[in-house]
Parts: C-alpha cells; sequence; structure tokens
C-alpha cells in the first residue's frame, strides 16, 4: 500500500482490554460516513496498523439496521450507496433495515475495512507528544489524527414540556417506532415537521382512532421533487451556521418537504393537518394555548436526534453556544478531528462526501507532520 502506513508491532489480532495500539487514524463509527472515511483511508493505509475502525452497533448497517420495518426502499431515494461499490435498488417496497444492513457487511468484506465491534469509545483525549489518546471497553488506541462518525441515531431527543411526566398514555420515540399496527384503536399526537413524522402519520392514520400532527413551524411543501442540486444547497446552508460555531440545524428544516403524490394524497384527505404546538401536556391529552385539548392515548415524538458527542468532551470543543466552529469537516480549533456526520453530513445526503474530505485533509496533516 501506498502513503503513510507504519507497521506497528502492537496492532494484531482480536481486542482485549488494557491493550494499548498504535496507529495512524482511528474512525470511530461505521455507519454511511464512517465506511466511506474508511474506503478511502483504505487505499493509504493497512486496516488495523495504519487505520482501525470502532464501531459500538452490534452488526454492520450503522442507523440502518435499526430502522423500523415500514421504512422501504419506496422513501430512501438511494441515499444509502456507498463509494466504490452500489448496491441495485430492490424493489421498493422491500424493507430497507435488513438490506442495507446485509450492504454494508458486504462493502466491509470487499475492502477489507475489518470493523472492529461492538466497541464503545468511552473518551478521547489530548497525549503530551500532541497524539490522541482513545479509550474503549476493549483497549485504548493512540492515533494522530481522528474521524468521528458515531452520528446522531443514539442521542434522540426528547423535548420537554409542562405535564409531561404526569401523562398517562405511552410515550415513544421515532427511535422507537416499530410500525403502525401498535397503534390501532388509539389517540395518538405526532410531534415534529420532518419526513419522518411525516411517514409515521401516514402509516398510523389508518390503524389508529385518531391522529393529530403538532410542529414548532408550519411545513414547507416543495412542489419540485428532491434532486441532488438541491441536496448540495441545503448541505451548503447547514454548513454555513457550523462555520460560525452554531448549533447544526437538520438539513431538512432547510430543504422543505418534497410532495409525492402520497404526501399530496394524505394532505387532500385530512391526514396532513397540522397544529402549533401546544401548550402543556395533560395526564389526559394534551392542551392548547386557545384552548383547543385532545384527548391522547399515545405521544409519538419524531423529533429528531443529536451529535453523540460526549466522548470528545475531554478535547473541549464546543463554544459557548453549544456548538463546535467547523470548516469542512475539520475542527477549526483542533486540525487532527474530523466530524464527519455532524451538521452538513448528519444526513446521508452528504456523508460520502464527508468522508473523503476528511481522509484528504488528514493526509495533508500527516504529511506535515512527518516532515
Amino acid at each position: 500500500m501506498k502513503g503513510l502506513t507504519r507497521r506497528n508491532p502492537y496492532a494484531c489480532g482480536a481486542v482485549s482490554p488494557g491493550v494499548i495500539r498504535e496507529v495512524e487514524v482511528v474512525v470511530v463509527g461505521a455507519g454511511q460516513a464512517g465506511l466511506a472515511a474508511a474506503y478511502h483511508l483504505r487505499r493509504f493505509f493497512e486496516p488495523e496498523t495504519g487505520f482501525v475502525v470502532l464501531d459500538h452497533a452490534p452488526h454492520a448497517g450503522g442507523a440502518w439496521q435499526f430502522r423500523w420495518p415500514t421504512l422501504t426502499f419506496a422513501t430512501v431515494n438511494g441515499v444509502y450507496q456507498l463509494p466504490g461499490m452500489s448496491l441495485p435498488t430492490p424493489d421498493e417496497s422491500t424493507p430497507v433495515s435488513g438490506v442495507i444492513a446485509d450492504y454494508f457487511a458486504a462493502y466491509e468484506r470487499e475492502f477489507d475495512l475489518r470493523v472492529q465491534r461492538p466497541v464503545s469509545v468511552r473518551s478521547v483525549r489530548s497525549l503530551p507528544d500532541k497524539r490522541l489518546e482513545v479509550a474503549t471497553d476493549r483497549g485504548t488506541w493512540v492515533a494522530r489524527a481522528l474521524v468521528n462518525a458515531t452520528g446522531t441515531w443514539e442521542r434522540p431527543f426528547w423535548p420537554r414540556y409542562a405535564g409531561q411526566d404526569r401523562f398517562g398514555g405511552r410515550q415513544l420515540h421515532t427511535a422507537q417506532y416499530r410500525g403502525p399496527e401498535e397503534f390501532a384503536g388509539e389517540r395518538v399526537l405526532v410531534v415534529g415537521g420532518g419526513i419522518s413524522a411525516i411517514q409515521h402519520l401516514m402509516e398510523i392514520h389508518p390503524y389508529a382512532a385518531s391522529t393529530t400532527w403538532a410542529t414548532r413551524r408550519p411545513p414547507q411543501w416543495r412542489e419540485d421533487m428532491f434532486n441532488p442540486d438541491r441536496g448540495r444547497e441545503a448541505v451548503a446552508l447547514v454548513e454555513e451556521r457550523v462555520r460560525k460555531g452554531l448549533r447544526p440545524q437538520s438539513v431538512i428544516s432547510v430543504t422543505g418537504v418534497p410532495q409525492t403524490p402520497e404526501i399530496r394524497a394524505a394532505r387532500e384527505a385530512g391526514v396532513l393537518e397540522r397544529l402549533p404546538m401546544f401548550e402543556k401536556i395533560t395526564p389526559d391529552g394534551a392542551v392548547w394555548e386557545d384552548g383547543r385539548s385532545e384527548p391522547l392515548d399515545v405521544i409519538l415524538w419524531a423529533t429528531g436526534f443529536r451529535a453523540a458527542l460526549d466522548h470528545l468532551a475531554p478535547l473541549k470543543l464546543r463554544g459557548p453556544g453549544g456548538g463546535i466552529v467547523m470548516d469542512g469537516t475539520r475542527v477549526a480549533a483542533d486540525p487532527r478531528i474530523h466530524l464527519a456526520g455532524y451538521g452538513p453530513s448528519a444526513s446521508t445526503i452528504g456523508a460520502n462526501r464527508a468522508g473523503r474530505a476528511a481522509v484528504r485533509e488528514i493526509r495533508q496533516l500527516l504529511n506535515q507532520v512527518s516532515v
């Protein structure tokens, strides 16, 4: 292999707690952004000696493996594709979770990425020699650069509202959603303005006794369909925020919602009639500022996710407002750290590009350090 590969006497065989291994680059996370980064690293470094991929999930597939069974290829628009090896699109009615998980597993084998799993990264610290110590439940790695690709799936966001803890019904998050059948005969409130909320409403409505939809802002319906140009525009808008150190918005917040024939039909049928956010939650429902009340059995929080970055806390990357100032995928204050799956690359739209960009800049950094 070409590049900066160094043979490492510490790296061999299975991972064991207490063992310290040295590599050039650690990739944390084997979802879309992590595998994209690993693919490009594999061109220049040997796996396990030049770089290592650590994944918390039990199996290949990133967040896709945890998606609900009713999420099919009709709605994911090919954004799961990885660089260098495409997956022919299955029938639109096929659930995505198993197929994409198998695809990611085959991808890891094809490019010999040797992902270590399950590995939980506990902390990342800076060492006196300017290398990074990556401490995990299965040993410690020392590296000169890190690609953090932990994404957001493991940090579902639960808003807090008055009376929420006294609600007598059931509350669950999108991360726990497993299909519409469990809501049969129930009065369901779906909270959130993203694609997931809309999909949940459309699926649940035929089964539920009633559905109600509440969002902070009115949905921005788009007449034109989503395409790569729209995706790049959205990524650029989110990227502008993280360059300023602001907390990133979701990509869907700037793309708007394209009106597929199914969504248009649901709007015409009254399924997607949106209400503003309620004022408080009561033991048996929710109450709005104008006095409206709805009796409820279930509140489904389709309120998104937050970046899983707690293990990076020792590096003190966050600014006063809670955001991280970014320059592309690179943390502006620490060029050793790249966040793939944060801000503009938190969406699958930008994941592949983020992996490629991170590796390009890491190679430049390592070449400079080596001089």
